[in-house]
């Protein structure tokens, strides 16, 4: 079987990989480029641990072919950070002790990311309602909620 050469930008990087036809977006980040921030939960597109975001759009990285990322931009979990400085939602989740296992934090953090860039000033509702894709079975989600939401407040003030 011959590979598809693929370009794309990950995380603000130009990225170049070969994979199979077959191959998800989740495998080629993990096993062909070293991002194994993304975790593969359930392989389903049910759990949100390997959530990411393809040209704006928050998607599960399982559900999408690797070959599907010519041309487009990626976004995981290791292009949260600036430098050493953890992103805000990072800090509060640590703060809020809003992880335990690690499995899905990856996964909340891109999308809670992806709700703040679309929802500066979320309510609680609107902030569970867009989680609501991302299973945790460790932590409940009471402190993931409050992290978010003190995120939110804490870069509003920032800006």
């Amino acid at each position: 079987m011959s590979r598809i050469h693929v370009t794309t930008t990950i995380n603000g990087e130009a990225a170049e990989f070969l994979c199979d036809a077959g191959e998800t977006l989740l495998d080629v980040l993990r096993d062909r480029l070293g991002l194994t921030g993304s975790k593969e939960g359930c392989g389903t597109g049910d759990c949100g641990a390997c959530s990411v975001v393809l040209d704006g759009r928050l998607v599960c990285a399982c559900l999408v072919l690797g070959a599907e990322a010519e041309g487009r931009t990626v976004g995981t979990i290791e292009g949260m950070t600036t430098g050493e400085a953890l992103h805000p939602l990072q800090r509060k989740f640590l703060e809020h002790a809003a992880l335990q296992c690690g499995i899905c934090t990856p996964g909340f953090l891109v999308a809670a990311k992806a709700l703040l860039e679309r929802t500066p000033d979320p309510t609680e509702e609107e902030a569970r309602y867009w989680l609501a894709g991302n299973l945790c079975r460790c932590t409940g989600y009471d402190k993931i909620i409050r992290a978010v939401l003190d995120a939110a407040a804490e870069m509003r003030e920032a800006h």
